[in-house]
């Protein structure tokens, strides 16, 4: 993940696309683009994928060094990972074959996380209480959920979660599309 302000350079540059043309295509600004291209600033995952999204390319990409054509992920294999600039702790679940349409992970949200961050994309999400309590707020609305309930919504919703609890909690998430 130390290489990903380098693959967005490398990429602008090999497609001969200025500061400027990288921001109209992701309405992010140039300042904060330049930022993200000396590794001085941290990467939300949404501005991530409209990076992605204006070279048309998966945002795997930016993740992944070396594939993994496995149907099987055995529970050593599994490596956890944050995003920068997030608390979260993520360990992808699924194996790597052609066309996969869903991203399951488990999400590890740490006690007294408050909502941070807004999102609203494309896709589907589906998550499971495997412990813990976690607030989700979608389109406004509040939905507390306990160990063994789910929810499952539109990613185009605007949404945020929240851990208001002393202790962490653990989901388990399946997401489309393939993010990671």
């Amino acid at each position: 993940m130390d290489n990903i302000h380098k693959k967005i350079k490398n990429l602008r540059l090999e497609r001969e696309m200025t500061l400027k043309d990288l921001s109209d295509s992701t309405g992010l600004s140039v300042s904060f683009l330049s930022q993200i291209e000396r590794g001085t600033s941290s990467l939300a995952i949404t501005s991530l994928k409209k990076i992605s999204d204006a070279f048309q390319i998966n945002i795997t990409y930016f993740f992944n060094d070396i594939e993994n054509h496995n149907y099987v992920v055995r529970k050593e294999e599994m490596k956890d990972f944050k995003l920068e600039g997030s608390d979260k702790v993520y360990i992808r679940l699924a194996g790597k074959f052609p066309e996969r349409k869903m991203e399951p992970i488990m999400v590890t949200i740490p006690a007294k996380a408050p909502y941070v961050e807004r999102y609203s994309h494309p896709g589907e999400e589906f998550y499971y209480v495997i412990e813990g309590s976690v607030v989700f707020r979608i389109e406004g609305q509040e939905y507390l959920l306990t160990p063994g309930d789910s929810i499952h919504f539109p990613s185009e919703q605007m949404h945020e979660w929240k851990n208001p609890t002393n202790q962490e909690t653990v989901l388990l998430s399946v997401l489309t599309p393939v993010i990671f």
